[in-house]
């Protein structure tokens, strides 16, 4: 594997008008690492991962895939976005909606039928999504429709990873099968991992560092060294503590009763909700 950064960002800066969401960033991201990205509503998790994407500009300093400046449509960069239903009556099979990652930037007819079908196939296999491959995908669950969406982003093997709240709006079971299959991903193809999650508990085991954003302010460690009281109280600028629970990480208000500020942002004791429970 290889010992150059997969993604690098050099005194990155993203504000939107007189809002800095961040600055002064300097990050590496290595193959095979899996980066959690936290932080509450408004605080750029999403906008961090457009940056790469190629579709948000910096405002200052740059962002690299594998050294060149990133570019929309990377065939180095997969893409696992957000669950949302795909409508009532769509007429697309799950193994069709697969297909599209494989060859569907490319026009014309579909000429290597049989080698697109093989490679379907894997894919499904790959996020256990075989038993309804042939179902419409408006009839599948958000589980089995995310699951999908996962097997669209590894069609091409990417090198970089890019996950927008994939647990989002999934039970346990899923929320831990698809973290599994991402996972796999770094450990057995090298690609790195940039995982924006509400909830770190179903990706606790496989974190190696966490990027944490809160009011215009980051953090960059490993999870003992970020998801500390100290540290998530110094970037809110407010009383904070950090429990750990049976294994599993809690983050709550100094007094757990302030309410939502004006501006909408949310509090620390909103982000515990998402966090711990």
């Amino acid at each position: 594997m290889s010992t150059s950064p997969i993604v690098t960002f050099d005194a990155a800066r993203l504000a939107f008008g007189s809002r800095v969401l961040w600055e002064g960033l300097d990050l590496q991201v290595q193959p095979g690492e899996f980066l959690a990205v936290l932080g509450p509503n408004g605080s750029g998790k999403t906008s961090f991962i457009n940056t790469m994407l190629g579709t948000t500009a910096l405002n200052a300093g740059t962002v690299s895939i594998a050294g060149d400046p990133v570019r929309r449509g990377s065939e180095l960069v997969g893409l696992i976005p957000q669950q949302r239903p795909f409508g009532d009556n769509v007429p697309l099979r799950a193994r069709d909606l697969v297909a599209l990652g494989v060859d569907g930037n490319r026009p014309g007819i579909r000429l290597a039928r049989r080698k697109v079908h093989a490679k379907v196939d894997e894919l499904l296999e790959l996020v256990g999504a075989q038993d309804y491959a042939h179902r419409p995908v408006s009839d599948l669950s958000g589980g089995e429709q995310q699951r999908l969406r996962a097997a669209q982003a590894l069609a091409g093997d990417p090198r970089v990873l890019l996950c927008d709240e994939p647990l989002l709006s999934l039970d346990l079971h899923h929320q831990q099968a698809i973290s599994e299959v991402i996972h796999r991903q770094a450990v057995q193809h090298g690609a790195a991992v940039i995982f924006v999650t509400h909830e770190i508990n179903p990706i606790l085991p496989y974190v190696d560092r966490v990027l944490y954003l809160a009011e215009g302010k980051f953090h960059l460690g490993s999870v003992d060294e970020v998801m500390r009281s100290e540290v998530l109280s110094a970037l809110y600028g407010a009383p904070v503590q950090v429990l750990r629970v049976n294994g599993r990480i809690v983050v709550l208000s100094g007094d757990g009763n302030r309410a939502l500020p004006p501006d909408g942002h949310e509090h620390p004791e909103d982000h515990a909700l998402e966090t711990g429970r």
